[in-house]
């Protein structure tokens, strides 16, 4: 499932079948961290990995259903002054989020240092990620110098589950992002 802002869900308001509560730390409340069966088991793994290696992970935010989507959308859209073209660089349309999947979650450090900002890449929390996350079937989704194939700015905290396998084959090749991947256009606007 490649959801971007040229392929929205379908449909618009798909809701996973399943949702469960990883046992992990957690930023937010128990509503927003909920997260796929198999996305929430490889989160728990990354999570316990994270701390044998002396690194603290938390989890910030998991899945969004479609409302809270149009929430969120609409805050930053207002945080544009009504520009939904600034708005789109840095969150998706209701339809087409990645956390409405339940397969996607946003990522902090435990001391909540540079929490959803582009300095998170800097942490030790961002490093080890960046580094780890494919072990566990995570890729970064958005990274930088992406944006003309994904449509967002960076995002080195948003992570989206795609298997160990694709993980590691992305990889291994080098390729940063699904569409590429797959072979699919590039998605730079709606």
């Amino acid at each position: 499932m490649v959801v971007n802002k040229q392929r929205a869900l379908q449909p618009v308001e798909f809701a996973p079948a399943e949702l469960v509560l990883p046992q992990v730390s957690l930023a937010a409340n128990q509503e927003n961290a909920l997260l796929r069966p198999d996305a929430a088991a490889a989160v728990e793994e990354m999570f316990a990995a994270a701390a044998v290696d002396g690194i603290g992970l938390t989890l910030v935010s998991g899945y969004r259903s479609y409302a809270v989507q149009v929430g969120t959308y609409n805050h930053w859209v207002n945080q544009y002054g009504g520009d939904t073209a600034a708005a789109d660089n840095v969150s998706a349309r209701p339809g087409f989020s990645e956390h409405q999947t339940g397969l996607a979650f946003d990522v902090g450090q435990s001391d909540g240092a540079c929490t959803l900002g582009s300095c998170f890449a800097d942490t030790p929390a961002g490093s080890w990620t960046a580094d780890n996350a494919h072990r566990f079937g995570f890729i970064v989704r958005y990274q930088q110098g992406a944006q003309g194939v994904t449509g967002f700015f960076a995002e080195p905290w948003h992570l989206r589950f795609v298997g160990t396998e694709t993980a590691g084959d992305m990889r291994d090749q080098g390729i940063v992002t699904l569409e590429e991947y797959f072979g699919l256009p590039a998605a730079p606007g709606y």
